[in-house]
């Protein structure tokens, strides 16, 4: 299902369109993948932690938080997310001993990344590698590499290897749990949000005017990460934030020509935003809404979601709305997110 032999005229988005439009498929791949992440949970069950952190730059960062969210609410343990100029700049030295570290990397290549692994596992650390190319160097530097099957990604702006971390980072998490995914309609889910006409969303939202993406829990991760998206391929400023840290500070800076974006996925806990999503209607706010959980009043905007009744995977098919959202955005403002300014495909910091 995957159609990254079919690029041929180039038309600005074309490659993020495409590359958005494997994403069911590859959720399939992974999910018929059962050996590896039966493997790895049994790997992971083989030891004991006490800590796990979590290694990732950009894009992979906010899959990391989605990990991170994971394995603090089903496994019960304490989760970081590294620094990697610890050991880059500064050459500290590194007690790792019963310490998990996770590396998620869609290249596998970024010499910082590299040799913060590299210094964990030399430290006591035992390192798992989730990336898209089994044969990078931090996938080569790990005990165990669990591949995203994405296939190649050329488009500038990472998306499906994105979504290919979430799920891969929900299945691991299952497996080291002992439960089974639930899944049952993740494939079909996603492919139905390749169809969503969201075009009165698009129209209404003006890159000329703040932009705020707020989530909460599991859609917190997804909050970053359109708010990265928009920035990367509209070159404008955008925060992404979760409603309780909006709330301490940054909405002092709200008017009544921000947008806010709520991300509401199904099956969030009760109440879990109302009091953020009242206090900032009240101040005049432009609202859009994605996510099957939405609360959406006359004059708001709803962009659409998955109605999957699971908060994590509902989340994990949101991604695929999110992005597809971001690439309209971005024609309607006549840019080309294939190759915004200033961004290569492979960034590597040191």
């Amino acid at each position: 299902m995957q159609g990254y032999f079919q690029y041929n005229a180039y038309m600005p988005g074309e490659l993020m369109k495409n590359e958005i439009s494997e994403i069911p498929g590859i959720f399939e791949i992974l999910l018929d993948d059962r050996s590896t992440f039966v493997t790895v949970g049994e790997y992971l069950n083989s030891k004991t932690f006490h800590s796990v952190l979590i290694l990732a730059r950009g894009t992979s960062d906010n899959a990391a938080h989605f990990l991170k969210y994971l394995i603090e609410t089903q496994m019960g343990l304490p989760v970081g997310l590294t620094s990697p100029s610890s050991v880059t700049l500064y050459n500290s030295e590194l007690h790792f001993e019963g310490v998990l570290v996770v590396a998620l990397s869609q290249s596998g290549q970024s010499p910082d990344l590299v040799a913060y692994a590299k210094s964990a596992m030399a430290a006591g650390a035992s390192l798992i590698s989730l990336t898209n190319d089994a044969n990078s160097p931090l996938a080569q530097s790990s005990n165990f590499h669990v591949g995203l099957q994405a296939g190649p990604e050329i488009a500038v702006a990472a998306t499906k290897s994105y979504a290919a971390q979430l799920l891969a980072s929900y299945l691991i998490v299952c497996a080291w749990k002992g439960v089974k995914p639930d899944t049952e309609d993740l494939v079909q889910s996603s492919s139905r949000l390749l169809e969503v006409d969201f075009s009165d969303s698009v129209e209404a939202c003006d890159i000329q005017d703040e932009i705020v993406v707020l989530g909460r829990g599991f859609s917190y991760p997804n909050a970053r990460e359109t708010a990265l998206k928009i920035q990367e391929t509209n070159k404008v400023s955008v925060q992404g934030l979760s409603t309780a840290d909006y709330m301490h500070g940054p909405i002092s800076a709200l008017s009544p020509r921000t947008q806010v974006f709520f991300l509401a996925p199904t099956r969030m806990p009760p109440n879990s935003m109302d009091e953020s999503v009242q206090r900032i209607r009240n101040m005049g706010a432009k609202i859009f809404w994605l996510g099957g959980g939405a609360q959406v009043l006359a004059g708001e905007k709803f962009i659409g979601g998955s109605s999957i009744n699971n908060e994590i995977v509902a989340s994990i098919a949101d991604a695929v709305l999110l992005q597809r959202f971001v690439l309209a955005l971005c024609l309607k403002n006549s840019m080309d997110p294939d190759s915004p300014q200033g961004l290569s495909k492979v960034t590597r910091t040191y």
